[in-house]
């Protein structure tokens, strides 16, 4: 009978403990999936100093990153098939967000008005990070952060799926020095287009 008790208890802590498991932190990406409500990933593993360090990124609404993943796009452009536009530019993000700022909305409001003059062309949302936190870590905040800006689009009447995103995590920074004045510069998401 004291066996049975023991045993009891044990097997449930077991199934309670095996049921619970937490979900990975990133999902896969739908060209009609709202960004996440929160514009911080506090709740989750917090980031560590550290580069990243993988090759490939992953694949996000239609578009991928990295050679390794090229064949897996469909009939969606591959983001070598994309090219910057003047009439586009980048918006940042603060420390571990991916809200958007009152002026990246300005910035994102311009690059609606052009969109909706240029129906025709499609639109790549690079999402990237500092060098800060782990390679997972920022794969997936640089995936919010484009799904946000996206979401942002889609918002102001630019069709999803005119829209691939991409995360680069922190594997394409555009300044290289360890400091808060680079670190700022590579959070972003970054705008390429094709046309049709």
């Amino acid at each position: 009978m004291r066996k049975a008790l023991i045993v009891v208890p044990a097997a449930l802590m077991l199934v309670i403990v095996t049921g619970c498991a937490k979900q990975p932190a990133t999902m896969p990406a739908s060209a009609t999936a709202p960004a996440p409500s929160s514009g911080s990933m506090t709740g989750r593993t917090q980031p560590t100093a550290g580069r990243s360090d993988l090759g490939t990124g992953a694949v996000l609404g239609g578009a991928t990153t990295g050679s390794a993943a090229a064949s897996a796009t469909g009939d969606r452009p591959s983001p070598r098939d994309f090219t910057p536009n003047a009439a586009l530019n980048d918006i940042n993000f603060d420390f571990d967000k991916y809200d958007i700022r009152p002026t990246d909305a300005k910035t994102l409001d311009a690059s609606a008005a052009w969109l909706k003059s240029n129906p025709k062309s499609l639109l790549l949302i690079e999402g990237h990070t500092d060098e800060r936190g782990t390679s997972e870590y920022n794969l997936a905040l640089g995936e919010r952060r484009a799904k946000a800006a996206m979401s942002y689009l889609v918002a102001l009447g630019i069709q999803a799926n005119r829209i691939s995103i991409v995360s680069y995590g922190a594997e394409q920074g555009l300044c290289k020095e360890h400091g808060e004045s680079c670190w700022a510069r590579n959070r972003r998401d970054h705008f390429l287009v094709k046309s049709e």
